[in-house]
């Protein structure tokens, strides 16, 4: 049975001689193709900005600390049961 491909969008960027000359020395010493390495790139520092962006924002996962009305509702004896979870 044949695999769909993931939605893939183009991106096209004109890098400084140097900068390429680097990234492709980089991307063969990890033994990735410039592709990977890129992808790879972006992806851990979008994660590390992202983490700052929605603690900035208040976009962290909902908890008792981040939302007062939430802990009203979670602190009780039924509640108390996932607790342990």
């Amino acid at each position: 049975m044949a695999t769909t491909p993931a939605k893939r969008s183009r991106l096209t960027i004109d890098l400084p001689v140097e900068v390429r000359r680097r990234l492709r020395l980089m991307a063969a010493h990890r033994d990735v193709t410039i592709r990977e390495y890129v992808l790879s790139t972006i992806e851990e520092r979008l994660a590390t900005d992202w983490i700052q962006f929605a603690e900035k924002e208040g976009l962290l996962a909902l908890t008792a600390a981040s939302d007062p009305v939430l802990a009203e509702l979670w602190d009780n004896e039924k509640d108390a049961a996932y607790d342990g979870l």
